[in-house]
């Protein structure tokens, strides 16, 4: 059976971030050819009909969507499924409704605090002209892009006021995609879960800690850029995971597992997730971002998870087929 491996086109320009899909092509073909398919590897770009030309002459039984931007536009990342669903071919992972509603990270926020699950709160460029202000750290981040672009610890400020506020967040519109939110900063300890689709429901994979380690005092932390991206900088050696926690974390790792659960169902999520967290010093989780398609690389935090649950990468990828054509 033909099986396509679909991503968002990647020019010779793009950034780590963008050209990491490639990796994740190549090992997700390598998975399906060894499961009994046949890859056929398909970019998408805004020509829309040279896609689904390519997918009708095709005619595969399923796409693997690795789509994480068109043209390098996170925003852009609804239109593939929106495509095969008017297609009607099965693709792997979430809905078109739920990979948009999730990535429009302040739309997701909303629906997060509607339900009753903490978020730490925001204010969008719009609203900073109206309201009250509170003071403190906030974290300005886009509202579009994934892979922490724009992201560094020079995102947390602390705002005087509305005009100060508003400055920093114009400054890094450029390195944001366009669109920016402020989101008060959570200082404390940062996880993530990730969540694989199961004969009985998602399965949350070992929850993992990012632990700053030997970040000097002052130095903020946040899983930047460059803790992700840039293999030369501190932040990068600096940003482990961590697999072993001590006997008093179990209250707040069953609560993680459950928030990372209602998450799923909340959002109608298929296939595979994650959802990543900040835990205040008072032992509060906040929901930061749940992300539908988090990157399948094999240096990746979710397949690092998936590996702690004793699952191979082929695994991983049949589970992920079997959730898309069933």
């Amino acid at each position: 059976m033909k099986a396509v491996v679909l991503h968002g086109e990647v020019s010779r320009e793009a950034g780590k971030d963008e050209q990491d899909v490639l990796v994740q092509v190549g090992v997700v073909s390598q998975a399906l050819s060894e499961l009994g398919y046949d890859p056929v590897i398909v970019p998408i770009s805004l020509n829309f009909t040279e896609m689904v030309d390519r997918l009708l002459s095709i005619r595969p039984a399923f796409v693997f969507n690795l789509v994480e931007s068109i043209t390098g536009q996170g925003r852009l990342i609804h239109l593939a499924p929106a495509i095969m669903d008017f297609l009607k071919i099965s693709y792997t992972g979430s809905r078109t409704e739920a990979m948009f509603l999730t990535s429009n990270k302040i739309l997701a926020k909303k629906i997060l605090q509607t339900n009753g699950i903490a978020t730490p709160p925001w204010l969008s460029f719009d609203e900073i002209s109206t309201g009250s202000l509170p003071e403190g750290p906030y974290i300005i981040k886009s509202v579009w892009e994934d892979a922490s672009i724009g992201l560094d610890e020079g995102s947390v400020v602390f705002a005087k006021d509305r005009d100060h506020l508003r400055r920093e967040m114009v400054s890094r519109l450029g390195n944001l995609g366009g669109d920016s939110f402020a989101e008060v900063f959570i200082e404390g300890r940062e996880f993530n879960l990730s969540l694989l689709a199961g004969e009985n429901g998602p399965e949350v994979l070992p929850p993992v800690e990012i632990m700053f380690d030997d970040y000097p005092p002052g130095k903020n932390r946040v899983v930047g850029y460059r803790a992700k991206w840039d293999e030369d900088s501190f932040e990068y050696h600096h940003t482990l995971r961590c697999f072993d926690f001590p006997k008093e974390d179990e209250p707040l790792l069953r609560n993680l597992v459950e928030l990372a659960k209602q998450c799923w169902y909340m959002f109608h999520l298929q296939g595979y997730a994650r959802v990543d967290f900040r835990v205040d010093q008072t032992c509060i989780p906040w929901v930061l971002e749940v992300n539908v398609n988090p990157c399948l690389s094999p240096d990746s935090g979710f397949v690092a998870a998936a590996a702690q649950a004793g699952l191979g990468f082929n695994q991983v990828i049949e589970r992920i087929i079997k959730g898309a054509i069933t």
